[in-house]
């Protein structure tokens, strides 16, 4: 299989030169409708992968492979399109793209399934056993658990909104969310890398915020000190010019901080 650099060089030249379809180093694999997917982030699961692959054509089979015990996704997978030219457009478009922080590698593979996959396509199999999961869990609980965490998330928002002005990294978000397409099934992930990056930012503003209240309060405290001692040293010199007054005798003069020099 080539590798990421090769495929988007082979591109170019081809792009370059304006070579034909028949003529294009895809026409070596017409005889398969299958891609392999590499890089893939751990958290990806199958039906987030026909979400982003369904937008060159209809996938038909899918296989995420997975760690037999644990069930983890070993973060590749094997995907076939109905239409063989569909993966001529994944390779194309999605070899090399970012998600989630990791490079995707997409490249056309003569794939063999395995005895436990089976011959018939899977991926209407797949797509119950995702709307079953969603169904199993209790409406009711999932909509309060959703409201209930939307809300906190809001008036935490607002709240920090009305304080502060906002941050680059949210300015940025808030872009993303209303301008970007929301037709392009990537959308959402790039919505979450941005999140990501606005929670960094957000700690890194916080952390710089209570060194700041920190030393102000440090300073606030060293004045008070300074004000009281200076009005304590008042009082007294008060005091023992009242007590002087009443027995009758002088004040005694202050000692003088500069004395003169013996001739």
């Amino acid at each position: 299989m080539n590798s990421i650099r090769q495929i988007q060089a082979l591109n170019k030249r081809e792009l370059e030169n304006a070579v034909s379809p028949e003529a294009s180093w895809h026409a070596d694999y017409r005889d398969t409708a299958y891609i392999y997917i590499g890089g893939l982030p751990y958290d990806l699961s199958e039906g987030d992968i026909l979400t982003i692959f369904s937008q060159f054509g209809e996938p038909v089979h899918l296989n995420l492979v997975r760690d037999k015990e644990t069930g983890k996704s070993k973060g590749f997978a094997f995907l076939k399109y109905e239409d063989q030219r569909s993966t001529d457009l994944a390779v194309d478009n999605l070899c090399g793209a970012n998600i989630m922080g990791r490079l995707l590698r997409v490249d056309h593979m003569r794939y063999k399934r395995k005895e436990e996959e089976g011959l018939e396509d899977n991926i209407a199999l797949l797509e119950k056993e995702e709307q079953e999961k969603e169904r199993d869990r209790p409406s009711r609980d999932r909509d309060s658990h959703r409201g209930s965490r939307k809300r906190r998330s809001e008036s935490r928002s607002d709240n920090e909104r009305r304080r502060r002005p906002l941050l680059k990294e949210e300015q940025e978000l808030a872009r993303l969310i209303e301008e970007h397409d929301d037709e392009d099934p990537m959308k959402q992930y790039l919505i979450q890398e941005k999140r990501e990056e606005v929670a960094k930012a957000l700690e890194k503003s916080k952390s710089s915020r209570r060194r700041r209240n920190s030393t102000e309060r440090r300073d606030r405290s060293r004045h008070r000190h300074r004000h009281h001692h200076r009005r304590r040293r008042s009082e007294e010199r008060s005091r023992s010019r009242d007590r002087c007054e009443k027995s009758g005798t002088q004040s005694p003069p202050r000692e003088r901080r500069h004395r003169k020099r013996d001739d």
